[in-house]
């Protein structure tokens, strides 16, 4: 590569530096973007996790109100509801072949303190504007007829979600972004951020602006080890299931499924007729280190093994073929966000705790709104979003670190523990969970 010129460059090929660099092309063409990857396109957990488009922001409703205001707040989620066609309509208009299926998404309710929470944060969209058609419960017999999982006693069920392969979706903006002239160099190591530069082992590289979209990875760069917290989330995927099988399942319309505990699970039908079913559990690693050796843990395969067996008992003699994960990111308060400092030419998106693969599109067509200045009416309520400018504490030093996330890890596992055997609400592991998260 050598040393080199650009108007912008980006640390990270993932999606949310793939949309920036599509959002400044479609913008201004003749700009000169350079992205840099450390791995290859895509090598991130937006590109190969859950596979959730959704409309699902970290943050709560009542937080974005509570900081910027109720129209805020609405505005920010009637936006990425927004983002998930949008996503949907570049597939189709670039023939990009990543099995998107609009089929919603719907979180099941399997015991009393499940209900409580689906409920509450049905009537939290409802107060803010949003209605039965963005956002509903539905009884037992008809979350049964989507999703017959064991234990169903209703479920939050909104359309807001697309199921998809994730890779080869981030491939496909990759294609475009090359098509429309940027550079990007794949197995570059940056060592410095700069200001209106980066330094990498294959050279530096100056710009007027510089984006890290580096998310997960964050805590890996000089001066950002407090900044994001990594997370991994871990994923299994089963043999193709039988017709037979998907006849007692369900998931016909391949709605993503998900249930209330507290330690989060998520699935999908994928396009080729498998179930693809992760989870958090992992622990997080001292430092906030990130080694591809994390990206599978035996342990957390047999839990997610179990879980799906619990939850759809017909595939217990199923094959589970895939073992795999990545890291997240998460800031201290659970607040993904959009900052640009025009006098300094820098640029970062990120912290969207698993919630990444719509919400990076809004980001990138958001950083590329801020960066170009744009005077478009579209991106000047981009601009507006609640998102824009916030800035979050850092993380405490460790080993406060360290012990107060395992904690919460530990807690949530001992909360659902409380709440499967008893009926009620953990409030002993409940508040350490508060403590910790506080969203």
């Amino acid at each position: 590569m050598g040393d080199t010129d650009a108007d912008v460059v980006i640390v990270g090929a993932g999606l949310t530096g793939l949309w920036t660099a599509y959002g400044l092309l479609r913008r201004d063409p003749s700009s000169r973007v350079v992205l840099v990857e450390r791995e290859t396109i895509g090598f991130g957990a937006s590109s190969r996790n859950g596979g959730w488009c959704s409309a699902m922001l970290p943050m709560s409703m009542p937080q974005m109100s509570k900081r910027h205001g109720e129209s805020a707040a609405r505005r920010m989620q009637a936006a990425m509801h927004q983002t998930v066609l949008d996503v949907g309509a570049f597939a189709t208009e670039h023939g990009i072949d990543c099995g998107y299926q609009r089929g919603g998404t719907i979180r099941l309710a399997r015991n009393k303190p499940q209900i409580e929470r689906l409920r509450h944060d049905i009537d939290e969209y409802h107060r803010f504007g949003f209605d039965d058609d963005d956002y509903r419960w539905i009884g037992a017999d008809e979350a049964r007829t989507i999703c017959a999982a064991t234990d169903v006693l209703g479920a939050k069920f909104t359309p807001h979600c697309a199921a998809l392969n994730p890779i080869r979706l981030t491939h496909g903006v990759a294609g475009v972004v090359l098509s429309m002239g940027a550079r990007i160099y794949e197995h570059t190591t940056v060592t410095e951020i700069g200001e209106r530069q980066v330094t990498t082992d294959r050279g530096v590289i100056k710009a007027d602006v510089v984006v890290r979209a580096t998310e997960g990875y964050t805590s890996t760069l000089p001066g950002a080890r407090r900044a994001l917290l990594p997370i991994y989330s871990l994923m299994i995927a089963t043999e193709p299931l039988s017709d037979a099988q998907w006849d007692e399942i369900g998931l016909t319309a391949r709605p993503t499924f998900s249930d209330a505990r507290n330690l989060i699970i998520y699935g999908q039908r994928t396009a080729d007729g498998r179930i693809a079913f992760g989870g958090r559990g992992a622990p997080y690693h001292f430092g906030s280190k990130v080694r591809t050796q994390f990206d599978t843990d035996s342990r957390v395969q047999d839990l997610l093994t179990h879980s799906l067996r619990e939850l759809f008992p017909i595939l217990a003699n199923t094959q589970v073929t895939h073992h795999w994960g990545g890291v997240l990111a998460a800031a201290r308060d659970w607040n993904c966000a959009v900052r640009f400092d025009r006098a300094t030419g820098f640029a970062t998106a990120g912290g969207y705790v698993g919630d990444g693969l719509a919400t990076t599109h809004l980001a990138g067509h958001t950083l590329a709104a801020l960066i170009t200045d744009s005077t478009d009416d579209g991106d000047r309520e981009l601009v507006r979003l609640p998102w824009v400018g916030q800035q979050s504490r850092s993380w405490e030093p460790e080993p406060l670190r360290w012990i107060g996330v395992n904690l919460a890890r530990t807690g949530a596992v001992r909360a659902d523990q409380v709440e499967e055997r008893t009926g009620h609400r953990s409030r002993l592991w409940g508040a350490v969970i508060d403590a910790v998260l506080r969203h």
